[in-house]
């Protein structure tokens, strides 16, 4: 048996959802967001915490890979060292 005091609990990661749309509209937890200037804000917010959130970056199935490299460029730019591509399971056949 371990002696000693249990780790205390894990708490579950903050996640930040970055929907890429069809036509390219950027979606950050739900709302749009209207410019690349105001999305590079927002990620750098994410880079400057300590304990960065994940972000989950979600592309539409009919979106042009133009946008979403776009999203993650800016990411990983600016210092965001959380980001992974989820909804992988609509592209395939």
């Amino acid at each position: 048996m371990p002696v000693g005091n249990p780790p205390p609990p894990l708490t579950p990661p903050v996640v930040v959802q970055i929907d890429v749309d069809f036509d390219g509209t950027v979606i950050w937890n739900g709302e749009v967001v209207p410019d690349r200037i105001q999305l590079e804000e927002r990620l750098k917010q994410v880079a400057a915490q300590p304990d960065q959130p994940e972000v989950h970056l979600r592309p539409n199935k009919l979106v042009t890979y133009k946008s979403v490299a776009m999203v993650m460029a800016s990411a990983q730019r600016l210092g965001v060292t959380k980001i992974g591509l989820v909804g992988n399971e609509q592209f395939v056949n």
